[in-house]
Formats: structure tokens, sequence, C-alpha cells
């Protein structure tokens, strides 16, 4: 790797550092060449501190350290992206990001729908909202709702209409994360298990 760490006149590169697993950004720091070297024999994120003048491991005070998992060098050789496996809160404020961010797997639109569900579960009226009028029926009538959209898939999977396979399947999916809902529970819960099991 061919860093220019004579770029800048204090010999330092920023380093981007983002969780391996959820791809969120965590937080930004500085890099000399002593740093990234120190970082890829302990495989513990080292930066220059600026302010301290010296070598700083995220984490020597805290423990909340940043396990090294891939670093990775931008077009012009200045900017590193490094991958971690954090371990515990990143922020010095305690906060998972230095963005005032949770750190969870976020799956785009998916978690939107996450998060309209919970809105109109919470701001709406059944009269108002499809999702508010499953709610307020119940667990047994979400239950059942999930168990027929699950049969329609079924059926529309032994057939030919693609168009329908599709809409069938996204109906199975919507209500089965308004299920998760009642259930106190949300994609990313499912996503543990399934990486546990693997």
């Amino acid at each position: 790797m061919n860093i220019d760490f004579n770029k800048n006149n204090d010999g330092l590169v920023p380093a981007v550092i983002q969780d391996a697993k959820t791809l969120k950004v965590l937080m930004l720091g500085y890099m000399n060449e002593e740093a990234f070297l120190k970082t890829n024999e302990s495989k513990k994120v080292t930066f220059y501190s600026r302010t301290k003048k010296r070598l700083w491991t995220k984490g020597e005070e805290s423990g909340n350290f940043l396990q090294l998992v891939d670093i990775k060098l931008d077009c012009d050789n200045d900017t590193l992206l490094i991958h971690v496996n954090p371990v515990g809160p990143v922020c010095h404020t305690g906060d998972d990001t230095c963005w005032q961010e949770k750190n969870k797997q976020d799956y785009g639109f998916i978690s939107e729908l996450e998060q309209i569900i919970e809105n109109r579960k919470n701001q709406s009226t059944p009269d108002d909202s499809y999702v508010a009028s499953l709610f307020a029926k119940g667990m047994n009538k979400i239950a059942q709702k999930v168990g027929e959209e699950a049969v329609e898939v079924v059926i529309e999977a032994k057939d030919d209409n693609e168009d329908l396979f599709l809409n069938e399947s996204a109906d199975l999916l919507f209500h089965y994360l308004i299920l998760l809902k009642a259930k106190g529970y949300e994609l990313n819960d499912i996503v543990k298990v399934l990486e546990k099991r693997n």
C-alpha cells in the first residue's frame, strides 16, 4: 500500500472508520506512518493524536478498541478507509458513532418501512391507517394476516405470473414486519439469529 504521507505538511492522512458489518461510519481520525504500522501490527486501530502530539490507540483508556478488519486506500493515495469491529461505543461521549447515530444495520427502504410502521402504530388511528387498524385488532389478527400472505406466496410460486408472485411476496414481507413490531422486534434481531447460525 503506497500511502502518500507527504501530501500534507503534517505527515498525516485522514482515516475514515467504518463498521465492517453495519457499514456505519463511526469516526474520523488521522494517521501518520507510525500509527499505520502499529495498527497493522497490533490489529487495534491507532491514530496520531493532534492534541496529545503522540500515537493514541483508540480504547487505550476506555477499553473500547477498534479491532482491525481491513484497510483500503483511496484513488489519490491520501485517505484511508478502515473497516473495524468496534468493542463498545466509539465516541468519547458514549455514543455509538461521532454523529450520534445508533450503530445498527440499515436495510435501506426496509429500515424506512420499519420506521413508517412504528409511526403509524403510535401516531395513527385505526380509521386513518391500515397498519394502525391491524395493531388495534391485536396479535391474532396480525399473525393471521402473515399466514394468509404466506399461503398466497406459495400459490403464486406455483404459477408463472411473476408480477403476482412479487406482489404477494411484498405483502408477506410487509405483514411480517408488522408482526415483528407487534412482538417488540425488528429485522436486525432476525439477522443476528441468522448470523449466529453461520
